[in-house]
């Protein structure tokens, strides 16, 4: 049994996807702890309901990113996790926090990487005259929104859309790509070449359009 541990910040509803995907399509995994830098974050109450641990990392209370690094790592080890999955994490984790969870850490971009990375995906997207945006599930790497990617979807970018519209469009396309994708790797069906390209390894499409 695979066991999944998630980072958040706030509401958690990539968080709450992948609970109920993991329970629904009976994956060989459970997600073994929810971990929130902030206190109130929705996500925790919404573990603690579901039986799941509930742990809170204070980041003000360390002086340093590295002292608050190693203190998540101890909670996250605590659970003992094969994947460790970022839903809204608002922080930057630093390059050896990332390393020690090589293969193992993902995330998922409001973008369809590599394009905007970092914040504001959607105004940008909308400012470029994109006609389409999406969202990228990928494996973290130190360089911020670049690891290789794991799977995307495809929002088109509507005339009258403004940054809250795209948005909530991309946001649902993520409580289905981002359980996809995680269910992919707690069954071991995901391979990295050494180019970086990853390849699921039934050939189902790693693109939702």
């Amino acid at each position: 049994m695979k066991r999944i541990v998630i980072l958040l910040s706030g509401r958690g509803s990539n968080m709450e996807a992948i609970v109920h995907a993991c329970a629904a399509e009976r994956w060989p995994a459970q997600v073994a702890a929810v971990i929130s830098n902030r206190p109130d974050a929705a996500g925790l109450e919404f573990a603690r309901r579901h039986g799941i641990a509930a742990v809170f990392v204070d980041h003000k209370a360390f002086a340093t990113r590295d002292d608050f690094d190693a203190e998540l790592a101890r909670q996250i080890d605590a659970h003992e996790p094969d994947v460790i999955a970022l839903a809204g994490f608002m922080r930057i984790l630093g390059d050896a926090f990332v390393r020690r969870y090589e293969g193992r850490l993902v995330n998922v971009h409001p973008s369809l990487l590599p394009a905007f990375t970092g914040l504001h995906t959607h105004r940008r997207a909308i400012e470029a005259g994109c006609k389409v945006a999406g969202a990228t599930v990928h494996f973290v790497t130190p360089q911020l929104d670049h690891g290789p990617i794991i799977a995307q979807a495809v929002v088109p970018v509507l005339p009258s859309d403004t940054e809250e519209a795209l948005s909530a469009r991309v946001l649902d396309r993520e409580h289905v790509l981002y359980p996809l994708a995680v269910g992919w790797l707690v069954r071991g069906l995901l391979r990295i070449d050494a180019n970086g390209v990853v390849t699921q390894l039934q050939g189902e499409s790693q693109l939702l359009a």
